[in-house]
């Protein structure tokens, strides 16, 4: 059976909605829809979709759809899950996933309670690191998660940063965490798979650094992020960056028994040896180690570039293909409810911390 699936907002990222639901063989893009109906034409028109609308209730009354992709503003997912939930499709949303912690909690009570599957595009859950992280929890190599230090990086020279800094209009000025909210759950997503259940103590300090660097600002956006939290004795400390160089997305997993480093962008997950000799010769068998462990990586990329599984959009494929072979199956949701949600309420959190002037600080 091939699903059939309609995307909802036809911008920049509905064309990777588009390509990864076709790539996973499990779905056929039968409609696409934006209330701008040119965006929706255009969207069509590149990938050859039969379907265009400009309204939802249109083309649910219109078309037989199994699958509705949200790609729309954050603040807008909780009404069209619900209505796409009721008319009987299950339903995968952009991130983040709710624009607010209270939207969060609706979005994952009203689409299960319509007996419909949800997915936020939690992307980064399923790339080749995280994966290979979880992997290693679950046999016991880390023990217990101590502290996680996570690191992301964007750059304001490029797409994003020039969309949201030449549109005073853009959706992200509407967001509560303004440039930061829309990365933030690029971390609280793997954050939420990490930490003990429960809401975290915040500290955070906001900065502006383009004043710094000669750069002129006229939006009064601020541009690093710094935060700490803690969770029942587990910390986590973040950094969002647009000026740090180069470019980075970087974990760091520390544990009872061993920790990890994670590369997002090389695609590794390299386990962080002891120095298991003493002196000169141990500290040179640890970069020995090192160098084995990113050799051995390396390969194993090699690899996955061979099988085309090395593109931007693999972790967003992958979490299709287990989406969607759980509405065909009937197994378990690949996401859990309370990660969708925990994510939320982390970013909540961290934009009330800086609302609070916990730290916050400008540039200089």
């Amino acid at each position: 059976m091939v699903l059939k699936v309609a995307i909802l907002g036809c911008g920049k990222i509905a064309d990777a909605h588009v390509e990864q639901a076709r790539a996973t063989g499990l779905a056929e893009v039968v409609a696409v829809c934006d209330r701008e109906r040119m965006m929706a034409e255009q969207l069509a028109l590149r990938y050859g979709v039969p379907g265009v609308y400009d309204d939802l209730g249109d083309l649910l009354r219109n078309h037989h759809v199994d699958v509705v992709h949200i790609a729309t503003p954050p603040g807008t997912h909780v009404g069209l899950a619900a209505a796409a939930a009721a008319a009987g499709c299950h339903v995968s949303v952009e991130t983040p996933a709710a624009s607010t912690a209270d939207d969060a909690d609706e979005l994952t009570r009203v689409v299960p309670g319509a007996r419909r599957k949800l997915a936020a595009n939690l992307l980064y859950t399923f790339e080749t690191p995280t994966l290979e992280l979880l992997a290693a929890i679950e046999k016991g190599e880390i023990g217990e998660v101590v502290h996680v230090d996570a690191t992301y990086g964007y750059d304001l020279a490029g797409a994003y940063g020039v969309a949201v800094l030449s549109d005073p209009n853009h959706w992200v000025h509407s967001l509560p965490g303004k440039l930061f909210h829309n990365v933030l759950d690029h971390i609280t997503c793997k954050l939420a798979l990490l930490l003990p259940p429960g809401r975290p103590v915040v500290a955070c300090r906001t900065l502006r650094r383009r004043p710094a660097i000669g750069q002129p600002v006229v939006d009064g956006l601020h541009d690093e992020l710094r935060c700490e939290l803690e969770v029942s004795g587990v910390t986590a400390s973040i950094m969002i960056s647009a000026h740090a160089r180069p470019v980075g997305h970087l974990m760091r997993v520390f544990g009872t028994r061993g920790s990890m480093s994670l590369d997002y962008l090389a695609r590794t997950a390299i386990r962080v040896p002891a120095q298991t000799q003493p002196g000169a010769v141990g500290r040179l068998g640890i970069s020995m180690n090192l160098a084995r462990s990113h050799r051995r990586a390396a390969r194993l990329n090699i690899r996955r570039f061979m099988r085309s599984e090395f593109h931007f959009f693999q972790g967003m494929r992958e979490l299709l293909q287990r989406f969607y072979r759980s509405i065909l199956d009937g197994s378990a949701d690949v996401i859990p409810m309370e990660v969708i949600s925990s994510s939320c309420h982390m970013i909540d959190s961290i934009v009330a911390a800086t609302r609070a002037g916990t730290g916050l600080q400008e540039g200089r």
